[in-house]
């Protein structure tokens, strides 16, 4: 199996027509096909199904797309390891990051490298916990950023200078709007969103054995979409401080919950892990910068 089949497996399945990607690739169509037969004889299992104007994917194909979609970017990320060895003033950097305000550290730094290093490119992908310590452990991210504390066994971190705060935003014309802070039995009965991770290790610690109360309307990946369900009345969200706009003008507001729940952030890397000359002199400069926060 080459990475050059999977990649233009890649593009069959984007394209979902054998027609088009051969255009894309510049190759002829009959040698695509031949490939794409390969693949699947050499997999034993169908790919795509054949309709009259396009090709879908099938369940193997799928899989097969995902697991693709990380050796491609992996093999992406060997190239350009191997190709910024000695390139002095630049070079890639991948990071996935957890939703947090704590981010603007991080950024604040990258801007500050690349003024040193102008040839620094960084490229982020956004998660929750288990969806960037996938793509670390596998080898596709240099970095990530989490919002609980890191498995010590596997990873080395450093803690962000400060810990985000979590509260419930909600319409600003509704009662508990009124309120300076928000207690558990005040989300008693309540449609309420959260995103996953939260919903199973934060609020449980913060509001104990009234958990059982409290009631899950969706769980949310990122908190600007959860918001969008906010405004249009289907709920309230449990997210952290400055992720959603809470102006006058957003007709949504944020109340701290009480008692006060607070997470860290940590940026992680894999221990025993072989950095490029740039991601060791970014990490070196994080190091430096987030002590003397």
């Amino acid at each position: 199996m080459e990475i050059r089949t999977l990649r233009n497996f890649l593009t069959v399945a984007r394209e979902g027509s054998m027609t088009r990607a051969s255009e894309y690739l510049h190759i002829s169509q009959p040698t695509l096909s031949k490939q794409i037969q390969a693949l699947e004889e050499e997999l034993g299992k169908k790919l795509f199904i054949r309709r009259s104007f396009h090709i879908e994917l099938t369940e193997e194909g799928s899989l097969l797309k995902k697991r693709a979609e990380d050796l491609v970017s992996m093999a992406d990320k060997i190239i350009g390891e191997f190709v910024s060895l000695d390139d002095v003033t630049g070079g890639d950097i991948y990071f996935g990051l957890a939703e947090s305000n704590q981010i603007r550290y991080l950024a604040r730094e990258i801007r500050k490298f690349k003024s040193i290093y102008p040839d620094l490119r960084y490229h982020i992908t956004s998660g929750d916990t288990e969806q960037v310590t996938e793509k670390l452990d596998k080898g596709v991210l240099d970095f990530a950023v989490l919002a609980e504390e890191p498995d010590t066994a596997k990873y080395h971190y450093l803690c962000f200078p400060e810990a985000d705060v979590w509260g419930l935003v909600m319409p600003s014309g509704c009662p508990l709007a009124k309120k300076k802070d928000v207690r558990a039995e005040d989300l008693a009965g309540l449609p309420l969103f959260c995103s996953e991770q939260g919903w199973k290790r934060d609020i449980p610690l913060w509001c104990g054995e009234k958990m059982e109360g409290l009631h899950l309307e969706g769980s949310f990946r990122l908190s600007y979409n959860a918001s969008l369900f906010v405004r249009e009345g289907l709920g309230y969200l449990l997210t952290f401080r400055h992720l959603i706009n809470t102006s006058p003008q957003s007709g949504l507001v944020f109340r701290p919950l009480f008692p006060k729940l607070e997470s860290k952030m940590y940026l992680i890397w894999k221990k025993h892990q072989v950095f490029t000359p740039i991601a060791e002199r970014m990490l070196a400069q994080l190091r430096e910068s987030f002590a003397e926060v």
